[in-house]
């Protein structure tokens, strides 16, 4: 019996972490997980404003410890740090090392040409609309306030303050939810705007079985 592949997930915030367990713990409930989570990455960037040549050092030392740890893919989990996750990917070529929203984007350009981009943390939105291609057009709506609900710990608000805030994303093709930590707000995004919406855990999840048994 051959042992189950061993993913690194990296994190930025913890509120990423149960999302793409529970992800994992559907789709593909053998495979072994370990996460590293540094959250002051996403601190220094909220106050730094823009990433830099040290950032990416950081990302470059955190993908060297998980390969060191014997990891057989890696998959980062915080969506405002797609430069420095590539010089990852280039780092440990052909391991997979996946931007947690390259699957969902993916699969968000089949669906439509004008796609809503929710996020609650606002350097998503700069980051994340030049990873799709030009031929699609996109919507960014910051659902404001959600994070800081979610870190106090109040769930509910951070639900609704995304649930209104996709309202103004109604008329897109489909919707996509920027960031893991707001994937469980999916059914009541869909219900509210009755739009397809798309998720950054269960499109990487599909991802990586589809490179991992290959």
């Amino acid at each position: 019996m051959t042992t189950p592949p061993r993913i690194a997930l990296i994190h930025a915030l913890k509120h990423s972490i149960a999302p793409i367990e529970a992800a994992f713990a559907k789709a593909w409930p053998e495979v072994r997980l370990m996460n590293l989570l540094d959250d002051s990455l996403s601190a220094d960037l909220a106050r730094n404003g823009a990433l830099n040549g040290a950032m990416t050092e950081r990302f470059l030392a955190l993908g060297d410890y998980a390969t060191a740890t014997g990891a057989n893919a890696i998959l980062f989990t915080c969506s405002a740090f797609g430069p420095c996750i590539e010089a990852v990917a280039r780092a440990h070529a052909p391991m997979p090392v996946l931007k947690p929203n390259q699957a969902m984007i993916e699969r968000a350009v089949t669906m439509g040409k004008k796609i809503g981009l929710l996020s609650t943390f606002p350097p998503t939105l700069v980051s994340m609309p030049p990873e799709f291609p030009a031929s699609v057009q996109i919507v960014p709506k910051l659902a404001e306030g959600a994070l800081a609900a979610l870190d106090r710990g109040e769930r509910a608000t951070h639900d609704r303050l995304i649930v209104e805030a996709s309202r103004e994303l109604s008329d897109c093709d489909v919707i996509a939810l920027a960031q893991f930590s707001i994937a469980a707000t999916a059914p009541l995004v869909a219900k509210a705007t009755g739009r397809p919406v798309v998720t950054t855990p269960d499109s990487a999840v599909d991802e990586l079985m589809r490179r991992l048994k290959a």
